[in-house]
Order: structure tokens, then sequence, then C-alpha cells
């Protein structure tokens, strides 16, 4: 069995918790990922990893043999980008994680130009609005929107993430148009939410009179209370990437401008060590797509 392929699923396996994530990973059964495990321990003549049916964590000598192939695993990536470098043909896979709203509407389209504009690098692209840790996922390129924690990452902005209070034609002819926040507790507001806070909290309204609104609809998908507002459902605060071409049209009118959140920046985070070509030549085409 390949001893390098069995390290990168041993490292992964501790890094993520599961044997299903690294079979999906790796494309193989999650069978197979505890035959590799075995190949290690029977090799090294040792027990790395102690599972249950629950959980599993590192014996001693398996967290020291994590940190050996964590060093040896960097070690090799940077021998092949020195590699690349010196050819100058960047090539391989770029793992990248974005919001799904800013990933579906803003960054597909680059990825598009980019893949064509280098055709020997492959994309990953992963829309998720939960945040994950970019020192210890198998991701490159992260897209964060809001402040950031002190990290040992390098962020770069690229935008700003700006919201949007909004309503259809149809809905504001039949309602009193609101002219401040606590206006929307005599409102249909459609599931309202800022990050990861609720709209009580991010728009600084007195929490007990904002639970008394009446939501009819709630989700995680922007889109579709989008759709519900064209429709003349209700009230929407969403990002302006997403509302820009309806309110052009008429189809939606921003309402309260003045009051809506602060807007946050979005950056594009990467780890500093051993940046690979492939990697550096997609954050370069993403930081000169944003700029024009």
């Amino acid at each position: 069995m390949d001893k390098l392929k069995s390290m990168q699923v041993f490292v992964h396996v501790v890094q993520h918790g599961s044997f299903s994530g690294a079979a999906t990973s790796f494309a193989v059964t999650s069978t197979m990922i505890g035959k590799y495990i075995k190949f290690l321990e029977t090799h090294l003549g040792t027990k790395l990893i102690n599972r249950t049916t629950r959980r599993q964590s590192l014996t001693e000598t398996g967290q020291l043999y994590y940190l050996e192939c964590r060093r040896i695993l960097d070690d090799i990536a940077e021998a092949e980008n020195s590699l690349q470098t010196l050819e100058n043909k960047p090539k391989g896979k770029v793992r990248i994680n974005s919001p799904v709203t800013f990933g579906n509407i803003v960054l597909a389209p680059i990825v598009a130009d980019f893949l064509q504009q280098y055709p020997d690098i492959n994309i990953e692209l992963t829309l998720d609005n939960d945040l994950i840790d970019p020192l210890h996922e198998q991701v490159d390129v992260v897209i964060r929107i809001g402040g950031l924690a002190s990290s040992s990452l390098i962020a770069r902005q690229i935008a700003v993430y700006e919201m949007v209070f909004c309503a259809s034609p149809d809905y504001l002819a039949k309602h009193q148009i609101p002219l401040s926040l606590t206006d929307l507790t005599d409102h249909q507001c459609l599931g309202f939410s800022y990050g990861d806070v609720q709209a009580s909290l991010a728009l600084q309204i007195d929490t007990q009179a904002f639970d008394k609104q009446h939501s009819r609809l709630t989700s995680n998908s922007g889109q579709a209370l989008k759709v519900a507002t064209l429709k003349g459902a209700g009230i929407l605060l969403q990002p302006r990437l997403l509302l820009s071409e309806d309110l052009v049209r008429g189809e939606l009118i921003e309402i309260l401008s003045d009051q809506v959140p602060t807007p946050s920046p979005i950056h594009l985070m990467y780890k500093s060590k051993a940046l690979s070509l492939k990697t550096r030549v997609f954050i370069e085409f993403v930081m000169a797509a944003m700029s024009k």
C-alpha cells in the first residue's frame, strides 16, 4: 500500500475527525480509509488512533506521528511548488471556501474565467455560510465576510458587503412605508439575518419588540427570500449584490437606506507558509478581477 497516500489519509482523518469525511475527499470507501490507517499502524508496530462507535482520539504515538506527517507533507508540497515556480507552470487543484451568496454571484464567474486562462489548474469551490478553520481544513483560499479575529493567515480585503432593506412596489402600496427600524415591528419581515446573529441584535432593535414582528417565512437561502419579496410577501434585509438588478429594474424598492447595518469588509485569506504557485496565481487573478 502507498505509504505517502496513507500518511495523507491519516492527516486528513486527524484534522477532520471522520473516516467518512476522508472517504469522500479521497473518493474511496470508509473501509478503505480504515485499511490505510491499519497499514500505517502495522508498519510502525503501534496504534495511532483509538476509535469507538462514538468518537476517536489519537494515542500519544499517534499525536507525534501526526506532527511528523504534517511536516513531511508540507515539505513535499514546498518542493513541488519550487519546481512549478522554476518552470513557471502552475498546475494542480486550488480549494476555495466562500459564503454562498458571494460565491454564487461574484466568485463563480471569476473562477470560470480563471479556468479558461489556466487549463492545468482545477478548482474545488465549496460554498458554505458556516465558518471553517482554514488552519485545520483542507483549503487553500477562504473568503470571509466581517471582522477578523487575530490569525496567522494573510488577509487581503477585496470588497465590502453592503446590506439593503427592500420590498416590492405592491407590498409598499398596501402598507405604510417604515421610516425607522422600530416601524418594522408592524410589518412582515422575511427571515431577517445578518451573519451569525439575529436581526434584533445586528440592527440594535429592542429585542422584545422585534420578536413580536410577523415573520411568515425564514430561510437559510437569500435567493428564496428574494423570490418571496418579489411576490409581495414582506420586507427583506439582504446583501446589495443579491438585489442590485431587481432594484435597478424597479421590481424591488430600497427603504431605510440610512439605517442598515454598517457594511462589512470582505477578505480573501490564505496561509502564509509555502504558498503554492497555483494558489498564488489564483489569488492575484481574483484581486485583479475585483479591482476592475
